[in-house]
């Protein structure tokens, strides 16, 4: 079954550029959060990033207009209700997702494929919290949405090979490459990535080297597109330390605590670019 009408939870970094990438592969999409505020912000920054595709001349004004037309938003759950699937793109709590992924299944038509882009939580404890548990499947995009080339697509104990299929080939719609993993706290990319970037934090708070030299060596010494303490400000150090939080309990491995410069940064809502403040200042 072809995926046409998608729902996207979530207008923030993540929702806004999921429902970017599925609006430029030609599917209608309905971005739900629960303000209006919310919404025109996630509008306005799908609406920037397609202007510096127009202005590189890898789109036109009128495809942008094309795909700014087929994004609806709303605050109601109720407007997602003729979705074929449904990917979740909520803040990283277990609690908060929890309870709108039972209030979504209720809502869907029978074959609608219910998805979550979580980072870090098990996709086979989310799936048993719906009835739709065959349906449901991990689909985790990476920051910058548009760009980033991988979808990770997690399956739960519980996921089918149809569902699987369906959402493989949705990935392909989108133009991105999926890899699939079996569900473990923080699959494969971040099992990897995340452990790596608290490790430059406990470098840098060793007074090893400066914030600056450790980015610079890893992009220079193992050839890094970004430096670590650059991409944790980026992917927002609340997230980070969810996500190592999820891979302490989950592992019971010391190897996997987080960082305490983290943890303090963190407190004092130091929380990378989205606060203008994280290794780094931001204007």
């Amino acid at each position: 079954m072809t995926i046409h009408v998608v729902g996207v939870i979530g207008a923030g970094t993540m929702g806004n550029g999921i429902a970017q990438a599925c609006a430029a592969a030609g599917l209608a999409v309905t971005m739900v959060d629960i303000s209006e505020e919310a919404l025109k912000r996630g509008v306005a920054t799908i609406s920037s990033s397609l202007d510096r595709l127009v202005k590189k001349e890898k789109l036109s004004a009128a495809e942008k207009d094309s795909i700014l037309g087929r994004v609806k938003t709303s605050t109601q759950l109720a407007d997602i209700a003729n979705a074929d699937i449904v990917i979740e793109a909520a803040t990283e709590n277990e609690t908060i997702k929890l309870k709108l992924l039972r209030d979504i299944d209720g809502l869907l038509k029978p074959e609608a494929i219910l998805a979550s882009n979580t980072s870090s939580i098990s996709i086979t404890k989310l799936a048993a919290a719906v009835k739709r548990s065959s349906q449901f499947i991990g689909m985790h995009f990476f920051n910058p949405v548009p760009v980033m080339a991988l979808v990770e697509l997690i399956r739960g104990l519980q996921t089918s090979d149809e569902t699987h299929a369906r959402v493989e080939g949705l990935a392909k719609q989108l133009g991105k490459t999926s890899i699939t993993v079996r569900n473990n706290p923080g699959f494969a990319v971040n099992r990897i990535l995340c452990p790596m970037i608290n490790e430059a934090i406990f470098v840098l708070a060793e007074g090893l080297a400066s914030a600056e030299d450790i980015d610079a060596g890893m992009k220079l010494g193992c050839n890094q597109p970004i430096g670590p303490l650059a991409l944790a400000d980026m992917i927002g150090l609340d997230t980070l330390l969810a996500v190592l939080e999820v891979f302490y309990e989950g592992f019971n491995d010391s190897k996997y605590r987080p960082a305490p410069l983290l943890k303090e940064l963190v407190a004092a809502g130091y929380l990378g670019r989205k606060t203008g403040r994280g290794f780094y200042k931001y204007d």
